[in-house]
């Protein structure tokens, strides 16, 4: 079933064109990745797609009576004051025609003789109409989604949104959007503020969704793994790819290089033709070169294809060598609002190593990095720089490009022995040119920004670069052009992405945050990730455990005749009992993850045979101390028992 089909679009701001001549349908189910560079069209597309502008040239057809739900890059929360009234904003109509009903029902009930025909027929309708949209499954599927992205559906019925972070808002219009019904949803860069594991449980929710999906992001992981369509705007134009993500990117290759051959035939053929031409024009042969000017006059000439113009040149270069050891931490403690963010912890960052920092949203890595780098005080244990290490710094919020200095001044204020030329150069490599290296930073785009950032860094020659959230604002080239620039550095690199595309090419140590506690895991991301799920599922397998225990215990009758003193003393020992089951179940979890990560083979793959001798000695520990647990748990049946 077509859901809408796009003609020939084109816009037009004046003299300039956006785009043109784009044409796409589709399909009920399909994903589509939306892909371009930053201003290239995107959001307007998606605008017109709505129906919210119009198109200057071209038709956009919609089946009649299309849902179209849509998270764009502003969140809106639609005024609602409670986070789960905000999520179910979608509902809102239905929910109040499920109120109209109970107050249908009652009047019904209480009709008696004076019941008509007509408010039988209103109360059948209405309900027909509530059983067709999903009115009965509609709470359980705010729930659902507001849990899959790390809300309590609970606590959420009472929660002010105006507690909200900034994040947690972008979660939350991401969840009123999943929400509603639909059948084309429309996704604005919907992984900026996810973590990790919520980004791939959105994956595996878009995949299996019946609506289709039209998304627009810079996540390759995420694209990778969700879109089946691709249509990719460049050029002032766009490209349909009927193929995921990573097939697009071959695919996209492919077509270019056939692109190239065609116009350098062409333009070899041409520049003969037109040689005959000028050699023969006034000779002997003069009516024939004539006859081949009119003739190439009507070809059609073809241009090159569109490259990587306009994506940043951005490098990297370490100016001095630095020690071994770049950054070491004692005993480190932070704590924010009275809670631990990070239990003590000692870490070393040593020189050539480039370590994703991860963790679920909220668990303090940008408060760690300010701690690592000396704006921030710890709450306990010291934090050492060592003397030949020369820091730059991306901030998440941007906070060193000073909005009130233009972008030729703040490269000037870095590099006062600079030319103009050479100020323009650089900024050049990151496509500001011309007047535009006259804006005030205020003035910019996100991604703007974030390249002018990219740009300060550049000139830093530091030996330790440290980013907070790098990939937020940049487009999908400008990603590739920063990867590569951190792949070609010789110092060292602490990153903190969400991009899992990123951490897969660049980590080479990852440090995960997990309940407070800072792992340092000697090994690729993919590793960690694989070992993270193992993890997980241990610790789901124990809660089930303990829950299964626990209600046992529940459906256990009370001894009879108890006194207030007796009640006191088995109450204690009810207790203990529970803090012995959950002591078992942390010891197992924490047996099968250990276990788990000895039985991957690609941990006897290397030469070095540290890791598992220091795994093994971390299993048979955790062996010794689950045999302990067990007979405290056993000691404490006993003692519930003998009530």
């Amino acid at each position: 079933m077509t859901l809408l089909s796009a003609s020939s679009l084109a816009v037009v701001f004046g003299a300039e064109t956006l785009f043109q001549d784009i044409t796409f349908t589709v399909m009920a189910g399909d994903r589509w990745g939306i892909l371009g560079r930053n201003g290239s069209g995107k959001t307007t597309l998606m605008q017109i797609v709505t129906g919210a502008r119009a198109p200057d040239r071209g038709s956009m057809a919609r089946m009649s009576g299309l849902r179209i739900a849509v998270m764009d890059q502003y969140r809106d929360l639609g005024g609602e004051k409670t986070v789960w009234d905000a999520a179910a904003l979608g509902f809102k109509s239905l929910f109040a025609l499920e109120k109209d009903l109970a107050r249908q029902a009652d009047a019904l009930g209480t009709a008696g003789d004076a019941l008509t025909q007509a408010q039988l027929d209103k109360y059948s309708h209405d309900l027909e109409r509530f059983e067709r949209e999903g009115g009965y499954a509609a709470a359980a599927r705010v729930d659902a989604v507001l849990a899959g992205l790390g809300f309590d559906p609970e606590t959420a019925r009472t929660r002010d949104v105006a507690s909200l972070s900034g994040g947690e808002r972008g979660r939350l219009a991401l969840a009123g959007q999943l929400a509603a019904p639909a059948d084309l949803l429309i996704l604005d860069e919907p992984t900026n503020h996810l973590d990790i594991a919520t980004a791939r449980w959105l994956e595996e929710y878009l995949k299996g969704l019946d609506e289709a999906v039209l998304l627009i992001s810079h996540d390759r992981a995420f694209l990778n793994a969700v879109a089946d369509h691709v249509l990719h705007l460049e050029a002032k134009s766009a490209s349909v790819y009927e193929c995921g993500y990573a097939e697009f990117i071959e695919q996209r290759a492919e077509r270019r290089m056939s692109a190239m051959r065609a116009f350098r035939k062409q333009d070899s053929k041409i520049a003969a033709e037109e040689d005959f031409i000028r050699r023969n024009i006034a000779g002997g042969n003069s009516a024939q070169a004539k006859g081949r000017r009119k003739r190439l006059e009507r070809v059609p000439r073809l241009t090159p294809p569109p490259g990587e113009e306009g994506a940043m040149a951005v490098s990297f270069t370490a100016g001095d060598r630095g020690g071994d050891q770049v950054l070491a931490a004692e005993k480190l403690h932070v704590r924010m609002e009275g809670r631990t963010l990070l239990e003590p912890w000692s870490g070393i960052l040593r020189r050539g190593d480039r370590v994703g920092l991860v963790g679920p949203n909220g668990a303090g890595k940008s408060t760690l990095l300010k701690v690592l780098l000396g704006e921030r005080a710890p709450d306990g244990g010291s934090v050492r720089i060592m003397p030949a290490t020369r820091v730059a710094y991306y901030r998440q919020d941007l906070g060193d490009v000073d909005p009130n200095k233009s972008l030729y001044d703040l490269i000037a204020d870095r590099r006062a022995m600079w030319t103009r030329g050479q100020i323009q150069g650089h900024l050049g490599r990151f496509d500001f040119s011309g007047d535009s290296v006259l804006r005030r930073a205020g003035s910019l785009s996100g991604g703007e920004r974030a390249r002018v950032a990219l740009a300060l860094m550049m000139l830093a020659d530091a030996n330790l670069l440290v980013f907070d959230e790098p990939t937020n604002h940049l487009d999908v080239e400008s990603i590739e052009a920063l990867e590569d620039a951190i792949a070609g550095y010789d110092g060292s690199v602490l990153l903190v992405s969400h991009d899992r595309a990123l951490l897969q090419q660049l980590a080479t140590r990852i440090w995960a945050f997990e309940d407070g506690v800072l792992h340092d895991y000697p090994g690729r991301f993919e590793e960690w990730e694989a070992d993270a799920g193992t993890r997980r599922t241990a610790r789901l397998a124990a809660e089930a455990e303990t829950k299964r225990r626990a209600a046992a215990r529940a459906a256990a009758p009370p001894p009879k005749d108890a006194s207030a003193d007796d009640a006191k003393r088995r109450r204690a020992r009810e207790r203990a009992l529970e803090e012995a089951e959950a002591l078992v179940a942390r010891h197992e979890a924490e047996l099968m993850a250990l276990e788990a990560s000895l039985a991957d083979p690609a941990l006897y793959a290397g030469t070095d045979r540290g890791g598992v001798s220091t795994l093994t000695a971390a299993r048979d520990a955790e062996r010794r101390k689950l045999e302990e647990a067990m007979a405290a748990w056993e000691a404490a049946i006993a003692a519930v028992e003998r009530n």
